[in-house]
Order: C-alpha cells, then sequence, then structure tokens
C-alpha cells in the first residue's frame, strides 16, 4: 500500500506541475488497482482522486484551466507552426497566457487540419501512428500520434475505466467500429489489456455476425455507434435473442445521436439497466464527455477545456442558446500534433444558469450533442430545428425505423422532411402527421419509396467491413 501511495503521489506531482506522465508509473498503478479490487471487491475509498476531482469551486476551475492554457499556448508558439504564426497574429503573450486571452486566438477548423497538416505537427516529438477521422461527414483528416500518447491514453482510459467499473479484470468487451478509427480501436484494445480484459475487435460486420458474437464469446460489454446498435436490437429481435442469452451488463455508444426510443429498446432487448452515451473525436482525444441521468453532457476539465460558441459568432453562446462545441486539449496529455481551439461543429445547447443536481453536477455541462451545426435547419427566427429532433421523432414512430433514416431541407420557409414508406408503414399519413406536430415539429411531410433509401440520411453504422467470409448463425436460430 505505501509503494502504491508513493506512485499515486509521483502522478499527482507531474499532473500539477504540467509534465508528461511517466506511463510505467500508471501501469504500476493500474497493477495495484487490479489487485485491490480483486481482493476487497472495490477500490479504495480515495482512489478516484488520482485522476483530479471534479471542480464545483469555480476559482480552483479556472486556475486548472489557466495553468493548462498557458503551458499549452506556450509550447505551441515554440513548437507548432501553424500555431507560433496564429499566435504571433493575435499578438498574445504566450508565457502570460490566460482565459481572458482566448477570444483573441480563431477557432481551428477540420479544414485548418485538412489542408495544412504537417504545420501543426509539433516538432520536438517524433510521430508514430497516424489515424484519420472516419469521413461520413466529409473529407476525413488525418492526425498524427506520438509513442508517448499511444501509451498515456489507454492507461488513464484503464486506471479510469476500473475505477468506475466501466471495465474489470475479466470483463470480454466486444468493439463493432469502423476499422478506420485507428486511434480509438487502439486505445480500446490497449485499455483492455491494461485492465486485464479481453478485447473483439469485430468492426462494423453484419448485424447477424455480431449478434452471435455476442452469445458465443459471452460478450460483457459492447461499445458501438447508436445507428449500429439499432441494427443489432432489430437482427436480435428478430433471431429472438433477448437478455436470458447474453452476459451483456454495460453497453456504451457514440459518435451520433442516441434516441430515447432507441436506448430504452436496447436495453431491454441486452438486459442492461441502461446504455452510456459518451463524447469523443479523433481530433481531441482524449478530452471527452459522458452523459449523466439528467441527459446533460458533462466535460472533462482535467485534460482540456470546452467551450461552447454562438453559431453566428466567436462570442461564448449564452444560456438556452445553440452553440458549437469547441475544444482545447491540454499538454502533456496532447503532445504531437494538438489542437488549439478546435471547432468541432458539434452542437449543444447551453444550459441554465441554475446549478446542477445530478451525480455529476461538479463538472460542467451543456445538453447532449444535437447533431452537427451544417444540419441545422433554420425556418426562420426562433424556428431551428437540430438533427437530433428528427431523429428522436422518427425513431419513436411505432414502426420501430432504427435507425432514422431522412432527407430533411427548408423550403419557401417551411421544413421538408422526406422518410421511407417503412418508417410509417401501417399508421397512414395523417397518424404520421399527427406524430411529427406531437414532438413539436412543424413539418412538410414526404414519404418516398424504400429503394431510394440510399439517399437519405447516412450513418456510422453504413461503413461495413468488406469480407470473403459468410455470416456466423446461431444455433438454433
Amino acid at each position: 500500500m505505501f509503494e502504491s501511495g508513493i506512485r499515486q503521489l509521483r502522478m499527482a506531482i507531474s499532473m500539477a506541475a504540467g509534465r508528461r506522465l511517466d506511463t510505467a508509473n500508471i501501469g504500476r498503478l493500474i497493477h495495484d488497482l487490479v489487485a485491490t479490487v480483486a481482493e476487497f471487491g472495490e477500490p479504495g475509498a480515495d482512489a478516484e482522486e488520482v485522476l483530479g476531482s471534479s471542480m464545483a469551486d469555480p476559482k480552483s476551475l479556472q486556475e486548472l484551466t489557466s495553468r493548462g492554457l498557458r503551458r499549452t499556448a506556450r509550447r505551441l508558439a515554440a513548437q507548432s507552426a501553424f500555431y507560433a504564426r496564429r499566435f504571433a497574429a493575435a499578438d498574445v503573450g504566450t508565457d502570460k497566457f490566460a482565459l481572458a486571452d482566448l477570444r483573441a486566438i480563431p477557432v481551428t477548423t477540420k479544414r485548418d487540419l485538412i489542408e495544412r497538416a504537417g504545420d501543426f505537427r509539433c516538432a520536438d516529438v517524433p510521430a508514430h501512428l497516424v489515424t484519420r477521422t472516419t469521413g461520413t461527414t466529409g473529407r476525413p483528416a488525418e492526425v498524427w500520434l506520438s509513442r508517448y500518447e499511444m501509451e498515456l491514453w489507454p492507461a488513464l482510459a484503464a486506471l479510469s475505466s476500473l475505477l468506475q467499473d466501466a471495465l474489470r479484470s475479466g470483463d470480454v468487451m466486444q468493439v463493432n467500429m469502423n476499422s478506420r478509427a485507428i486511434a480509438a480501436n487502439h486505445l480500446t484494445a490497449a485499455t483492455c489489456r491494461l485492465a486485464g480484459a479481453a478485447c473483439k475487435l469485430d468492426g462494423i460486420v453484419a448485424p447477424e455476425e455480431a449478434v452471435a458474437s455476442l452469445v458465443d464469446a459471452r460478450v460483457t460489454v459492447l461499445s458501438t455507434y447508436p445507428s449500429y446498435l439499432a441494427e443489432l436490437v432489430t437482427a436480435a429481435r428478430r433471431l429472438g435473442v433477448g437478455p436470458g442469452d447474453l452476459s451483456l451488463r454495460r453497453v456504451t455508444v457514440g459518435g451520433e445521436v442516441l434516441s430515447p426510443s432507441l436506448a430504452t429498446a436496447g436495453c431491454q432487448t441486452l438486459g442492461v439497466p441502461h446504455i452510456d452515451d459518451v463524447y469523443s473525436i479523433t481530433e481531441a482525444i482524449p478530452v471527452a464527455g459522458r452523459a449523466c441521468g439528467h441527459g446533460h453532457l458533462h466535460h472533462d476539465v482535467n485534460q482540456g477545456l470546452t467551450e461552447v460558441l454562438g453559431l453566428a459568432s466567436s462570442e461564448p453562446a449564452a444560456p438556452g442558446e445553440l452553440g458549437t462545441l469547441v475544444i482545447t486539449p491540454f499538454f502533456p496529455y496532447r503532445d504531437c500534433m494538438p489542437v488549439f481551439r478546435y471547432d468541432t461543429r458539434d452542437l449543444v445547447r447551453c444550459l441554465p444558469s441554475e446549478p446542477l443536481s445530478c451525480e455529476l453536477a461538479g463538472l460542467p455541462a451543456t445538453s447532449q450533442v444535437l447533431g452537427k451545426a451544417e444540419d441545422l435547419l433554420c425556418a426562420g427566427p426562433a424556428r431551428e430545428v437540430t438533427p437530433r429532433q428528427l431523429i428522436d421523432a422518427i425513431e419513436a414512430l411505432p414502426t420501430q425505423p432504427w435507425p432514422a433514416r431522412y432527407r430533411a431541407d427548408v423550403r419557401d420557409g417551411r421544413i421538408q422532411l422526406a422518410v421511407p414508406a417503412a418508417a410509417v408503414n401501417g399508421l397512414g399519413e395523417g397518424v404520421a402527421r399527427r406524430h411529427f406536430a406531437d414532438a413539436g415539429l412543424d413539418i412538410d411531410l414526404a414519404i418516398v419509396a424504400d429503394d431510394l433509401l440510399p439517399s437519405l440520411r447516412r450513418t456510422r453504422g453504413d461503413l461495413r467491413e468488406a469480407s470473403f467470409g459468410g455470416q456466423q448463425t446461431l444455433v438454433g436460430a
């Protein structure tokens, strides 16, 4: 126990000083934690303090953020050609950089990252591995990672997952994410290895094959996208697979909108108490967010800063206003190809200014992600419709058309929504129109032939893995 305490102290000192963390030391801490849980059934009462705690005190949070911004800005100005020019143009001194200086630095866009990728690389770090964004929202961006990052992120994730009981030694995790998500897949596999769990990187295969794997491998943890979860639930029901056939205790999704109706169906069909909805993007790993029981998205404060900027300006969004998430990962958590004030274009709504009462109230929060800013529909003043509103309404139809397929645009001041005939099969157009009206959507509804599905909304679940093999079948199916 004494040696574990020394290791915790070493990690805490490095985090406070903003120095690169010793990944071998974190690995030994993970070993200590696994042994503690094996002996006592749970980590120590103060174990989670290793990773830093929530910041209920605004002054402490401001000081933590200012220190993180200062050391990150100072390093980028010295090591990144892109940000050296950006800080110089803004005429902002990085040695005394503070929260008040943020607005002087323009946001970084995905276009910047694609067109000037080489200028983002830091000169003092050798590149080790390149990963790509999935490309579902446009041309993919390439992001280079260092060996240190590839060792640090899984170590921190394993420590956090074990402390929160998100992962246990002996778990079997099935990962149904596209193989292009190299960083996410590597992170997951390495996290499982450190935590003593098994990992199945199955990719986006035929849903029947994935369901068979859940049963045959006695999978306990599933990680995937909401759209693919929809296909798994539908396939499991069709095959007669239910909670009694599965060993799942936890399901985690991210990367897309998870509707309440799909979440409920996933719990019922897969036999888990809830679906964990997390937020993370390749460009800003390891900064992440997690949803609470009240439906807020709470943002990490230890490894980076998350801002919400108004859509029509570069100013912070006001309470109740729509905005886009802008993320700055702090050094030493990101060191090879960092971004500063990266505009994710992920829509959220600022929460009212009243204090929160949820289980994660000590962390800053917004609404959950509402879709991409480019997909926001504006039919006039105060007549904005987000992708989440459309997906929630479509997936709540009695026909259970999961994942939601649609096309939406604005014509002559009216929102036009097209859905496939299968989504309203047996309901009648009048019932369908009332359904959307009851969901608060004033739209013109068009029903299109099912063979037009390829022209409607595409999802991450459509990123199928090519295979020469046949589909697995379930015994007795």
